[in-house]
């Protein structure tokens, strides 16, 4: 499991900006960033080189944020390497959220995602040889 930050922002125009300006000026690198949005709100949602420095700069700053666990692996760089997790969870009845990818090491990407049943999710993942981080 790995820890993920949850900032919720206002849709509007600088407001991604001004939150990593934050982490910016606290000395915190982002690893990962994810955004999704609605009219009126959205979710950006940041893998960091120090969470607990990131949560305590963003909330200094007046944003909502939260931690969230996710699931991680590493995934080699073939064709179908994923698609075979994703079966692998499907078959075992894992329901996923949400997944986005991040920088990985000596070809392999890196895949997070949320699920309400991540001890299960680990223990297919593991049977199925996968590398869970």
């Amino acid at each position: 499991m790995i820890k993920q930050i949850a900032v919720f922002l206002e849709n509007r125009e600088g407001r991604v900006s001004e939150c990593c300006k934050v982490l910016k000026d606290a000395n915190v690198n982002l690893r990962s960033m994810s955004i999704a949005d609605t009219k009126e709100f959205g979710i950006l949602r940041l893998i960091t080189s120090d969470n607990d420095v990131a949560m305590k700069a963003l909330k200094g700053a007046g944003f909502l944020a939260s931690i969230v666990e996710l699931v991680a692996l590493e995934v080699p760089d073939k064709s179908g390497a994923l698609a075979e997790m994703l079966i692998e969870l499907y078959e075992g009845g894992i329901n996923i959220e949400y997944m986005y990818s991040f920088a990985g090491e000596n070809g392999h990407a890196q895949i997070g995602f949320k699920t309400n049943t991540p001890e299960t999710a680990v223990a297919i993942l593991e049977k199925a040889g996968a590398k869970v981080l």
